[in-house]
Order: C-alpha cells, then sequence, then structure tokens
C-alpha cells in the first residue's frame, strides 16, 4: 500500500495505492484561505498540516498500517519562510498573488539569466519576486529568513523534519538553472539569498527522510519512507501517465494548465509558457497555466445561487445555447499564459434581460475553455508536437464541458481511469516507484481510457467565432485593467 497526499489550494487530498496500482481509498479536507487586500492570497501553514492529518485520518486505517512509503505533491510557488526554529515567519504568500508586480518587472530587468537559465519569464505568481516584495515590504521578516520552503515541504518538514524539495517544485521558483537541476547562485543573489536558505534538491522518486515517530504513530503506520514528489501538475501528469516526449495534460482544478511532457529541456518566455523540470529523471516540461478555471465555477455558482458546479453545468446543458451571446473573461485572479497581467480582471459581458442562470453557465465553460485555447497556442508556439491530451482534475468529471473544450481545443480529449484524483494519484505512484522500481513505461502507463470526447465540427465552426469575439474583448478592455486591483 502506497500513500500520496496533495497539498491543494482548497483542500489537502489523500489517496492510497494498492501494490498493483490501483485506487482503493480517497480523502479529503478543506483548506481556508485569505485575502486580506486586492491580489493578495494567503495561507496559514499549520493549516496546510492539520488538514493533512484530518485527511489522513479519515482513510481506512486497516489500509494505511500497511503503507510502505509516502510520497508528496503540491500547490507550486508558494513562498514559506521559516526563522531558525524552522517556524513560519508570516502567513506563505500564494501562487495565486498578484502584490509583486514591481518586482516582478524589477528582478525581470536586473538579471537576464532568470530567461536565458531559469527558462522563464518573472512573473509575480512566481517565488522569486514574492521574496524580493518581503524584502522591500517586510525587511524585518526578510533578515530573520532562515530557510524558504514550498507548501508540500513545509508538510513534508512536519513529517519528517528534513528541508527537502523536489526539481519540477522547485523549478518553478525561478532560482533553479533548470537545464541542469540545480540551485543557480545568480538568481538566488537577485533575491539577496543563498542556496544555504534553500531545500536539498532530489528527484522525485527519491526518498528525502522517513515518517517520525509522532506522524507515524497518530497515522496508525509505521516510520516508512517519504519520497520527494512534485509540484501538482507534474504529479498530476504522473498520475496520468504523461510523462514521455509530447504527451499532454489538460487540469481542470482551481487553475487550469495544459502540460506537455519532454525529454529535454526547452522554453518559449515569450509566449508566457513555463519550462519546468518533471517529476521523473532527465523529464522536463513546458506549461500554459490560466489562474481561473473550475474555481470561476464557482464563483457563478455563488452569483446565481446555484447549490454546485455539478448543478450549474447541467443548467448550462439543458436550458443554455452553444455560443450564446454572453461572453466571460475568465480572469477572476488576474492572468499568466499568454497575458502575464496580474490586473486582468473577470468580466461578463453581453448581458440582457434574458440572461438568466443557464447562459452564465455557458458563457463561463466557454470563457475557461477559450482560456484553455490561448494557452495551448502559446505552447504550440514554441514548436512542439502534442500526440494526445489527457484530461484531469475536478472539471474533468463534466463530459459537456469536455465537448467545449474539445472544439476550442480542436483535438480529442482522452479521460483517464481515477483521473479526479489527479496529483495524489501521481505521488503515491512516486512513492510505488521508489520501492518497486522498473521500467517508467510499465509503472507510469497511462490508466484505462474510460472516456473519448472528439470534436465536433459545427461545435468548432461556432465556438470559432466566439473566440474571436472573447479576444476582441480582452484586448479592447486591457486597457482598463492596469492598475485597476493595485488597491
Amino acid at each position: 500500500m502506497f500513500l500520496g497526499i496533495d497539498i491543494g489550494t482548497s483542500s489537502v487530498k489523500a489517496l492510497l495505492l494498492d501494490d498493483a496500482g490501483a485506487v482503493v481509498d480517497t480523502s479529503s479536507a478543506d483548506i481556508p484561505i485569505s485575502r486580506p487586500k486586492p491580489l493578495w492570497s494567503e495561507q496559514k501553514p499549520a493549516d496546510w498540516w492539520t488538514a493533512t492529518n484530518m485527511a489522513v485520518a479519515s482513510l481506512d486505517v486497516n489500509k494505511r498500517h500497511r503503507v510502505k512509503a509516502v510520497g508528496l505533491s503540491g500547490q507550486m510557488h508558494g513562498a514559506t519562510l521559516l526563522d531558525k526554529a524552522l517556524s513560519p515567519l508570516r502567513p506563505a504568500i500564494l501562487w495565486n498573488d498578484g502584490r509583486s508586480v514591481a518586482e516582478s518587472a524589477e528582478l525581470q530587468e536586473r538579471e537576464p539569466e532568470f530567461v536565458s537559465k531559469g527558462g522563464n519569464l518573472v512573473m509575480p505568481g512566481f517565488t522569486a519576486p514574492k521574496l524580493e516584495w518581503v524584502r522591500h515590504h517586510e525587511p524585518d521578516i526578510f533578515a530573520k529568513i532562515h530557510k524558504v520552503l514550498l507548501p508540500k515541504d513545509y508538510v513534508r518538514l512536519r513529517m519528517t523534519g528534513d528541508v527537502a524539495s523536489d526539481m519540477s517544485d522547485s523549478a518553478g521558483t525561478l532560482w533553479m538553472d533548470v537545464a541542469n537541476r540545480r540551485w543557480h547562485a545568480p538568481l538566488l543573489q537577485a533575491c539577496g539569498l543563498s542556496e544555504e536558505q534553500m531545500p536539498t534538491l532530489y528527484e522525485g522518486t527519491e526518498p528525502t527522510g522517513v515518517l517520525r515517530q509522532e506522524a507515524a504513530e497518530a497515522w496508525g503506520m509505521d516510520r516508512v519512507p517519504v519520497v520527494a514528489g512534485g509540484g501538482d501538475n507534474a504529479a498530476g501528469a504522473v498520475g496520468a501517465g504523461v510523462v514521455d516526449e509530447g504527451d499532454a495534460l489538460l487540469s481542470l482544478g482551481t487553475s487550469g494548465v495544459i502540460f506537455v511532457a519532454g525529454n529535454t529541456f526547452r522554453s518559449n518566455p515569450g509566449s508566457a509558457a513555463h519550462a519546468f523540470c518533471h517529476a521523473l529523471p532527465d523529464r522536463w516540461h513546458l506549461m500554459s497555466v490560466m489562474l481561473s478555471a473550475a474555481s470561476c465555477l464557482d464563483w457563478a455558482c455563488r452569483a446565481t445561487g446555484t447549490k454546485n458546479a455539478e448543478q450549474l453545468i447541467e443548467k448550462a446543458e439543458r436550458d443554455g445555447t452553444l455560443a450564446c451571446q454572453e461572453v466571460f473573461l475568465p480572469y477572476l485572479s488576474g492572468e499568466r499564459t499568454p497575458h502575464n497581467n496580474p490586473y486582468a480582471s473577470g468580466v461578463l459581458f453581453g448581458l440582457s434581460h434574458d440572461t438568466g442562470t443557464a447562459q452564465i453557465a455557458q458563457a463561463v465553460l466557454e470563457g475557461v475553455a477559450f482560456g484553455m485555447g490561448d494557452g495551448l497556442d502559446a505552447l504550440l508556439a514554441g514548436g512542439i508536437d502534442i500526440r494526445s491530451i489527457s484530461v484531469i482534475g475536478g472539471g474533468s468529471q463534466s463530459a459537456y464541458w469536455g465537448r467545449i473544450l474539445a472544439a476550442v481545443l480542436k483535438r480529442p480529449l482522452f479521460y483517464r481511469d481515477g483521473a479526479a484524483n489527479g496529483p495524489a494519484l501521481g505521488a503515491a505512484r512516486l512513492a510505488r516507484y521508489s520501492q518497486a522500481g522498473g521500467s517508467f513505461e510499465d509503472a507510469f502507463a497511462a490508466p484505462a481510457t474510460t472516456n473519448v470526447i472528439e470534436p465536433h465540427d459545427a461545435d468548432m465552426d461556432l465556438l470559432d467565432v466566439k473566440r474571436e469575439k472573447f479576444s476582441r474583448l480582452y484586448k479592447a478592455l486591457s486597457p482598463e485593467f492596469t492598475g485597476a486591483s493595485n488597491g
């Protein structure tokens, strides 16, 4: 038995995988999020640990007792700042926090190796500009920083006592020489930091320590190895079998991601695509990220008084019209790929007296799909070849949304067994590989296909016209977004 734990933005998910690779139990526990000022997004590290304990405790205790290894995945880029006692100095600044706009521009101008060595533009979502913001605005806290950890690695610290991370998650800090899979001193120095303040780097399949006695007793487990794991998207890719050149993943979680695996490092910073290490040795990936995807459905539920996202999608499918007149710009937390605009805002355009819940729901589903289409175009501009797209995340449970996405992306979408488990499944697979070994092809094969959604010509024709309007609307409004949410 193997345990995968995913430290998400809205919840911690725990999953048990048996020796044959089948999922036998899952659980989750919610995490609160704080937005104390415009553009800010924070969480208390202690809440991650509390939710982790709750999620693990909800798993079958008899199965937990047989766990042989634990794997971790988690939300990327979060700045978790620790003092010499390894206690948090402040709430963690999350991936969807946009406060460090000025610091991003300053770092980009000051240190060109962020692009040449790191392979990425400096954006407010990444870890490096967050630390620069702390250095400028909270110098007393910055002076006390002993270690900087990512969210899942703070949980690892509580689990094992080890200060460690994996390549895929750490690449998202912007402090790595990504091609050579190591910390890069000039990039750290640009933020007033040193390698001594960073965790030790491991490949995703390597053990970083063992479960502490207190945690093992609380969880009803032996003191088993804890492997490095991966950032949520890399771990999700491992879970879906997206590990070889040209394999692609579409993740519909809080954020929306298109992830393309590769056997060599390549980057395309001009399109605001992200170039990071994969969670497996000698593998890398290119990724487009939109900051609000399935979370847009949560917003629409609150706005329309709908109970949950499932009911919202049902209303769109039953009462809406494909390519309705309403247009939704899904930039509720700003946007990364391809706009790199933290000030971009959500917009619901084209309302009339006939606009109701179904029409709003339809517009939101289409708007997120259009955003994903922009991300795919950014990746294709880098010359990559995408062979197939697997779908994971909570949004993967809707075939109707899949129909819209397939038409916008103009590619078939493959739905895999256990797709909703995403990164937690990948983390458990990495733990399993650390003990069983074997070939990557066997250990990380794609789960069985449960459904394939092909794009339909009529849908593509309708949505192509609507997407052009979507693009014109963003271009027209973008001057109004700049600085609009800066408080």
